[in-house]
């Protein structure tokens, strides 16, 4: 059998109570909330983060992995599906590198191709779609390359400094990515 959530350099992994320092810091990083999120840039205390965890392991329409590099087992992310609607096989998927060291270097990428094989073959979705803000470029190559395509626009759904911006809407069906594998 194959490893599965694991790559070549790295895995994902359950968040545990001990992330949460880490969390609080990137969610507490205005840069990294407005790329990874299109709700306001609102610094989050640790009870806001813990409240965070438990809304994901509250339900099963909800999975967080924990993005770890696999050879010091550190935490540069988070990733994972909302809006699991399981008797259509369809999920939403989310990514965000939080550590600004790691960013650049393959990881995010390395990470949604473990996501989307967990996604696709083992919780057996049928489609995954995500959505993006127009200015973040390096996610939308990402999600392009991995072979998400572009299916709307909510035109100037966000703003943010005064200026208005889409929010991109992707998706990937099962076939699809089977026949980039």
């Amino acid at each position: 059998m194959r490893n599965l959530l694991i790559g070549k350099n790295v895995k994902l992994d359950a968040l545990e109570s001990c992330d949460l320092d880490i969390m609080h810091q990137w969610f507490n990083n205005v840069e990294f909330l407005r790329h990874y999120d299109m709700i306001p840039a609102i610094p989050k205390s640790h009870k806001d983060m813990i409240k965070l965890l438990e809304y994901y392991d509250s339900s099963y329409e909800k999975i967080i992995f924990a993005v770890r590099l696999l050879d010091s087992n550190k935490l540069i992310g988070i990733a994972g599906f909302d809006e699991i609607q399981w008797t259509n096989g369809v999920a939403t998927t989310f990514i965000g590198i939080g550590d600004t060291e790691a960013r650049g270097k393959g990881y995010g990428k390395e990470a949604m191709e473990l996501l989307l094989d967990f996604g696709f073959n083992e919780l057996n979705f049928y489609r995954i779609q995500l959505n993006v803000i127009s200015y973040n470029h390096t996610a939308i190559a990402l999600y392009e390359t991995l072979g998400f395509v572009k299916e709307g626009t909510y035109r100037e759904f966000i703003y943010r400094d005064g200026k208005r911006y889409d929010l991109l809407l992707y998706g990937m069906l099962k076939n699809e990515y089977a026949n980039k594998h």
